[in-house]
């Protein structure tokens, strides 16, 4: 089919919009300007199941480094609601009855959009990631799998008329499985939910942002069930991954986030003990009642099973925080082979002599930053089209691209803390000589400074 350039085609999608916002409820983002939230949708946002996702901030306690990072899932998820309407939109556009997407097909994709992040647990991807392996070994909860079976809680809690086979879809399409992809996409990475999160984190943590994915919203098209981008937008997409690992590297792990999120992981875990927050997580029922808040709760708290848990945040509050101590790099012929650092292991390395460290003296973060793809090229997996005449899809190799390009695509970075402040050089010591025993390499680029290595408090 050929580009979208009939007057017709373009009044008619404007028109259809028209009618839609009249009988919706307009909010203002800061991101997006107006959002126009349709019957149907509200029905789901008016819940307290869905209103929770205020009490979730998007960056867990990134704001303890970026101050202006406070915004919420619950601004994310109208984001992403909206930018799926209007890729929806997009492609109906220009493809609407060669495709069959019908307003059904409309209504549930931004539907999916909205409630993509409803089972998300607290804190950001700690919650999943850190925090319950460590109270719950070998745990396999995902927010993903919890978001599903809440889609379903709130509909029965609420009395919520949707067709069920709408629901269906919004939980997974399977036919027509490019629509799902516009909200996420597993194929290749890309779709409006990193649209949203990248320009809205980004902005919130004072960072530029030159990924303009309008340009992309505007002229994908669909091939064989498959969202595909025109072949001169290959820089935009490397500019959605680079700017997604960026924020990885400068904010989601920055040195002192990570100092924040260990402490936090132990706070936790020790507060679960008494608290019993495991055990909400696998009923829809309970699980919407835990939220960013269980912090405050501890941490106001006089019971005295809390006391290791409470000073723990508010050693946060005070930023008396676990000390950074050293960093390095993963070299790239060990990355095939490595196991995540532990503190055992750089309690090992400890020469004789000296202060003996234990391992809860130590605190470690093994870090993986890439482009989604692990060390592979993120748009090998993305398939272009020349022009709109043409109905042939394509891969880009990396040469054809530009020589620019990274010719490698994963960092691995382990960091070492010490708990207490007066163990910082020991731990440094320690670490220094585990790089030299398994890599045979010197202290990478934080060499930790001898007055910080002396101070004991």
């Amino acid at each position: 089919m050929g580009a979208c350039t009939n007057d017709d085609e373009q009044w008619s999608f404007s028109s259809a919009s028209f009618v839609d916002r009249r009988s919706s409820k307009q909010v203002y983002d800061n991101v997006h300007g107006n959002i126009y939230l349709d019957p149907l949708s509200l029905k789901f946002i008016d819940t307290e199941q869905f209103q929770r996702l205020r009490d979730l901030k998007q960056l867990g306690l990134v704001h303890m480094v970026y101050p202006g990072a406070s915004h919420s899932r619950f601004e994310h998820s109208l984001g992403v609601y909206w930018l799926a309407g209007e890729a929806v939109h997009a492609i109906k556009a220009c493809q609407g009855l060669e495709l069959g997407i019908d307003r059904f097909d409309m209504e549930t994709v931004k539907l999916a959009g909205l409630l993509h992040d409803v089972g998300h647990g607290p804190f950001s991807h700690l919650f999943e990631k850190a925090i319950l392996p460590q109270i719950l070994h070998g745990s396999n909860w995902s927010h993903e799998d919890m978001s599903v079976r809440m889609i379903d809680y709130i509909v029965d809690e609420h009395n919520i008329d949707v067709d069920s086979q709408r629901l269906k879809k919004v939980k997974c399409v399977k036919d027509k499985k490019f629509l799902y992809d516009i909200v996420a996409n597993g194929r290749n990475g890309i779709d409006v939910d990193k649209f949203d999160y990248i320009v809205r984190d980004t902005r919130a943590c004072g960072m530029g942002c030159n990924f303009q994915f309008r340009r992309l919203m505007e002229s994908m098209r669909v091939i064989g069930d498959e969202i595909c981008y025109r072949a001169k937008d290959n820089l935009t997409i490397h500019k959605l991954f680079s700017t997604r690992a960026d924020l990885h590297r400068t904010v989601y792990t920055h040195a002192k986030v990570k100092a924040i999120d260990l402490m936090l992981v132990d706070a936790l875990t020790e507060a679960d003990k008494f608290l019993k927050i495991s055990s909400s997580i696998q009923e829809p029922a309970e699980f919407w009642k835990l939220d960013d808040s269980i912090m405050k709760t501890i941490e106001t708290s006089s019971d005295h099973e809390l006391k290791e848990s409470r000073d723990l945040i508010r050693r946060i509050r005070r930023r008396d925080l676990y000390r950074f101590c050293n960093e390095f790099s993963v070299p790239k012929d060990s990355l095939d082979h490595f196991k995540a650092i532990t503190p055992q292991d750089i309690v090992c390395s400890q020469r004789s002599g000296g202060i003996a460290l234990r391992e809860e003296d130590v605190a470690v973060s093994n870090v993986k930053i890439d482009l989604t793809r692990g060390r592979n090229n993120p748009l090998e997996s993305i398939n272009f089209f020349m022009d709109y005449e043409s109905d042939e899809k394509f891969t880009i190799q990396d040469d054809r691209i530009s020589h620019l390009l990274p010719a490698f695509y994963q960092d691995m970075i382990v960091r070492v803390y010490s708990k207490k402040p007066e163990l910082v050089g020991a731990v440094s010591e320690a670490f220094e000589n585990f790089q030299l025993k398994t890599f045979g390499i010197k202290p990478q680029v934080h060499s930790t400074p001898e007055k910080k290595k002396r101070r004991v408090i």
